[in-house]
């Protein structure tokens, strides 16, 4: 482990392929102890046979590194799912499913994900969950959606004005991420990186870096660090300023929506005249951040203390009108127990109680002696949601304002390591890398051929099983309630359509 995410390198002649039957039981009683599954892939082995594929899965004890799994198997495999005993494995298994067409017997719910390579043309056969009954109507929200929301299906099961059920149907984007990534030089994938997820370029970035430098032995300076953690903490302030004014418009407080969208500008402002973008695109490239002048120090801090009080004002209108309150507290609401169950992360876990906050597992240099506080809070209903973001962005602003006073830092001095560009990356290995960004952790897994050449780049967005929470908070609440539940959850449609 290092830095301010999780890194964890594998040397894979030291990390021996079971069958695949071998693996899912190993996994089983892993999670059955308590750990974590992060990710579960495959790709094509064709160094191993025309037909074979190299699964992966990737597991995160309570304490100490990840542990690292790997199988092979033949296209068309099958293996007993993991899912029907581990429910947070489902939208893993269902992707492991499409992508390599290895068939988990048993699962309780196999569906396309994104409808990829032949799938495309068969979008209309998807099996939709029907609730049988003389009254249960159905109501179907897009694809296509007002103003610039990305495409995403909504099918409610209702009851009278009673969401029984809300499946959600995504995939309408084919953009082949994964596959685009390996198809250019590996020193030179930032800026497609940064578009991966655009309102989290500054955790992508900082996650395919990081995972590059571990692999080709570059040391940071501290100030590297320092610099990208502000990066970082900007991004999440702005993106949660984002979700705030999201839904206080969807309930027609109007205050609070124009605020929150001053605030945020303000806010992304701020970094567009650190790094030349409002999303922070160009703050961190392989071995260097962008440089914090005295006078760029400057200026974020008047703008960060500026907005911190104004921030105060806006948030204590939301917090004591009754309106919010009425329509906030108990709907949407996701039980500790169902988050854990589903593997929800990010702020959507840590309203619901789950305290999973990467900041504060894995810190060190980046973020110094004392990070932004890990805060949950246990109603797990959009309130909850709601009260989270702001303490999240009063703890980041606290955090950030800490950091460009510090004097010991000499952030001007962040330029390029000289071998960032030339460096060889070890061969037959493979880097894993979380960076905790403003949705949850932000998964990248990069593995190298023994020549030393990218092999399979591995890209997962924390949305991916949070969609899933979405449709269950959605039960027994009314179809009204949607706009706000979704906004509070705040999810990418383009994290899911890689």
């Amino acid at each position: 482990m290092t830095t301010a995410q999780a890194l964890t390198l594998f040397a894979l002649r030291d990390v021996a392929a079971t069958p695949l039957p071998e693996l899912m039981q190993l996994c089983s009683g892993r999670l059955q102890a308590g750990e974590r599954l992060l990710a579960l892939f495959g790709r094509p082995a064709p160094e191993l046979g025309a037909n074979t594929i190299m699964v992966t899965a990737v597991l995160q004890p309570a304490q100490g590194a990840f542990a690292l799994l790997r199988a092979t198997a033949e296209r068309g495999d099958h293996y007993r799912c993991l899912t029907a005993q581990h429910p947070a494995a489902q939208i893993l298994e269902r992707e492991l499913w499409e992508q390599t067409g290895l068939f988990p017997d048993g699962h309780p719910w196999l569906k396309p994900v994104r409808f990829e390579g032949e799938r495309q043309q068969r979008m209309l056969e998807y099996p939709f969950f029907k609730v049988r009954g003389h009254e249960v109507h159905e109501v179907a929200v897009g694809p296509i959606h007002a103003g610039v929301i990305e495409p995403g299906h909504f099918r409610f099961m209702c009851l009278g004005e009673t969401v029984h059920h809300l499946e959600i149907q995504l995939g309408y984007q084919h953009r082949g991420v994964e596959a685009l990534l390996l198809r250019r030089p590996v020193w030179q994938l930032t800026p497609l990186v940064e578009s991966i997820s655009g309102d989290s370029a500054v955790a992508y970035a900082w996650g395919y870096c990081s995972a590059l430098e571990f692999m080709s032995n570059q040391a940071l300076a501290h100030a590297v660090l320092a610099s990208r953690a502000i990066a970082l903490e900007m991004e999440r302030v702005a993106m949660h300023l984002a979700t705030l004014g999201g839904m206080a418009t969807d309930i027609a407080f109007l205050q609070g929506g124009a605020t929150y969208g001053r605030l945020r500008t303000a806010i992304i402002n701020a970094s567009q005249r650190v790094c030349g973008n409002r999303f922070g695109r160009g703050w961190i490239r392989p071995g260097q951040a962008k440089p914090l002048s005295k006078a760029l120090q400057q200026d974020l801090t008047q703008t960060l203390t500026a907005f911190a009080t104004d921030f105060a004002q806006v948030n204590q209108l939301m917090l004591s009108a009754r309106s919010v309150q009425a329509r906030l507290h108990g709907t949407g609401t996701v039980s500790r127990q169902a988050a854990l169950d589903l593997g929800l992360l990010g702020p959507v876990a840590r309203a619901s109680g789950v305290a999973l906050d990467g900041r504060t597992q894995w810190m060190d240099a980046a973020y110094g002696l004392t990070p932004p506080p890990r805060v949950t809070e246990t109603a797990g209903d959009c309130w909850a949601r709601m009260l989270l973001r702001m303490r999240e962005v009063d703890g980041s602003v606290a955090w950030l304002l800490r950091a460009l006073a510090d004097t010991t830092l000499d952030l001007s001095q962040t330029g390029q390591a000289p071998r960032s560009r030339a460096a060889a990356l070890q061969p037959d290995a493979l880097c894993v890398s979380l960076v905790e960004g403003t949705r949850g952790p932000v998964l990248q897994v990069l593995e190298t051929s023994p020549e030393g050449e990218l092999r399979h780049y591995k890209v997962q967005d924390p949305s991916l099983p949070n969609w899933f929470g979405l449709a269950l908070a959605m039960r027994d609440n009314a179809i009204s309630d949607f706009p706000i539940c979704n906004k509070s959850f705040d999810l990418s449609y383009c994290g899911n359509d890689l």
